[in-house]
């Protein structure tokens, strides 16, 4: 039986350098652009989605960094070549996380963006530590309680979300799900959400293998699954309450939202039904994309990004 992969196998080498960063008492991996960063450049923070790790943003990492901007991707907690601790999965450790990195990073202020798991943590952190966040952008990654109320309102959005989400609540099978079969989890969970055209390309190819090598890493299942485990869970209890009391507060900030048109995960209506905590919200859906827009279509996405960092701050 081969060893799993070391963390430091995701510091694939390319036009950008990695290096660990201490924030909220947590060893974190960051990639940024090589020889780009001056210090009076805006900081944009990139957040990956569920089973990823930072190399999800690999294009936007380069062309926000043409653009002017300071962009670092960062495994989160738990992935990659991150700390990964047995807890700090909830809400509230999340959105310290990355009010710890902005701050460890020099700046005072960032533009957040997330995909999917790593968009909860933008809509958290810009609600419970408003004074770090200018702008957030998130891709197929609605406001917490605008999923929780069409998950429980809409059968169609129920069924394309709940099925895996349920199935990975229990404790080490979740893991084993993941893992087995050299992650073919994750490459089924790719081929079930990007469009058909990204399928037939090797750049889809290349990111499938290193995901699934990714999700082999020690602990990296069993923390990605934390997420989940806690979002879920937190509902039928009193932290769950109060962490969606919290939310229930109108971000006054820009607000750039996406959505794969293609997308079978997160649905059109979940997405826009975002604005009612946004009160600056743009929303597009990007023709041609799945669920990995910022992958299947980076330069659309980046666009876009570039558009949002350049709105004045309200």
């Amino acid at each position: 039986m081969a060893a799993p992969p070391d963390p430091s196998s995701v510091r694939i080498p390319g036009a950008w350098h990695h290096f660990d960063v201490r924030a909220n008492g947590m060893r974190f991996h960051a990639v940024e652009a090589d020889g780009r960063w001056h210090g009076d450049r805006p900081l944009v923070l990139l957040l990956h989605g569920f089973g990823e790790f930072w190399w999800s943003w690999r294009h936007q990492v380069t062309a926000l960094a043409e653009a002017g901007f300071r962009a670092v991707a960062v495994d989160l907690r738990g992935y990659g070549d991150t700390d990964k601790p047995p807890r700090g999965y909830d809400g509230w450790t999340l959105a310290g996380d990355t009010n710890g990195l902005v701050r460890a990073l020099g700046h005072t202020d960032a533009t957040l963006v997330g995909h999917a798991d790593g968009g909860l943590v933008c809509w958290a952190t810009a609600t419970l530590h408003p004074r770090v966040v200018s702008r957030i952008a998130v891709v197929a990654s609605p406001h917490p309680r605008a999923l929780r109320h069409e998950v429980l309102r809409d059968r169609a959005q129920r069924s394309a979300f709940l099925g895996g989400f349920l199935h990975n609540q229990l404790p080490r099978i979740g893991e084993r799900r993941l893992t087995r079969r050299d992650g073919a989890f994750i490459e089924e969970f790719f081929a079930e959400r990007a469009a058909p055209d990204w399928q037939l390309t090797e750049d889809y190819a290349d990111t499938v293998r290193r995901n699934r090598s990714a999700i082999q890493i020690p602990y990296v299942a069993h923390s990605s699954l934390e997420y989940r485990r806690w979002a879920f869970r937190s509902q039928f209890r009193p932290d769950g309450a109060r962490f969606m009391e919290l939310m229930n507060q109108r971000l006054h900030i820009p607000v750039l939202a996406l959505r794969g048109r293609e997308d079978p995960f997160i649905l059109d209506h979940l997405m826009a039904a975002s604005h009612r905590w946004a009160a600056h919200m743009d929303y597009h859906q990007i023709d041609g994309s799945g669920h990995f827009a910022h992958q299947e279509r980076p330069d659309d996405v980046t666009a876009r990004l570039v558009e949002l960092l350049a709105t004045d701050l309200v």
